[in-house]
């Protein structure tokens, strides 16, 4: 796995916390997704993964084979299984992959009432994918997170002049026990197949059908395969 200060989980706790996510929950790094040693230093239930790994030409033109066929996601209100904004701020896939991470699955259940995130998902709920992307730049709360992360040179938030190689992807599982890749670049969310009730998203099925679904992919077509993972899941504060 690549070197975890590309993923920095007191960098992304602190930032949702500030938004509005309950203290008790907090990022952790996964070091290794097949190492059942390792993967028990992370707590459980994990609601959402993010994975960051290079933008490499192996990626883009998988992504662009995938896309291609599929329609523009449009859906809005309350029969989504999950809240997903398109990306249309620059270098803001690393913002993009906290909120999805955070307004998702079980964490949403531990957002606090009033708070920056919760008016957020509040407003964005009716709205279309193109008219959540516009509310998240003109969002006051969410530019200053962004701008306060950025000021430190942390690779979660860039800034928007920055050269930036890597991508965030996040991971959830919805209510009716589907796991989700969440990435504000594609034309949706993208379902990638029903988990049991008992399964987290760090689940052996649930790493199947997606983190390791995608280093597959790229070992296959002889893409990079240095990547970080972190796991949204209870803190151990």
């Amino acid at each position: 796995m690549a070197d975890s200060k590309e993923n920095n989980p007191e960098v992304m706790t602190k930032l949702v916390h500030n938004l509005g996510l309950s203290p008790a929950l907090a990022f952790h790094d996964v070091y290794s997704i097949d190492d059942q040693d390792l993967l028990a230093f992370v707590p459980r239930p994990v609601h959402a993964l993010l994975l960051v790994f290079p933008t490499t030409s192996t990626y883009e033109k998988a992504r662009a084979d995938e896309d291609g066929p599929l329609p523009e996601y449009n859906a809005s209100g309350l029969e989504e299984e999950v809240l997903w904004i398109r990306q249309t701020i620059r270098n803001a896939c690393g913002m993009m992959g906290l909120l999805h991470c955070a307004c998702n699955g079980g964490a949403r259940d531990m957002i606090a009432p009033e708070t920056d995130l919760a008016k957020l998902i509040t407003a964005a709920i009716p709205l279309d994918p193109s008219s959540r992307a516009q509310l998240l730049e003109t969002s006051p709360s969410i530019a200053q997170a962004h701008a306060s992360a950025a000021s430190g040179g942390d690779t979660i938030a860039p800034s928007a002049e920055a050269d930036v190689d890597l991508h965030f992807v996040a991971f959830v599982k919805s209510a009716e026990n589907n796991l989700w890749e969440l990435d504000g670049r594609r034309k949706g969310p993208l379902n990638r197949g029903k988990l049991a009730d008992e399964d987290d998203v760090l689940a052996e099925k649930a790493l199947d059908l997606g983190v390791r679904r995608f280093l597959k992919r790229e070992e296959e077509l002889g893409g990079d395969l240095r990547f970080s993972l972190v796991a949204l899941a209870p803190s151990m504060d």
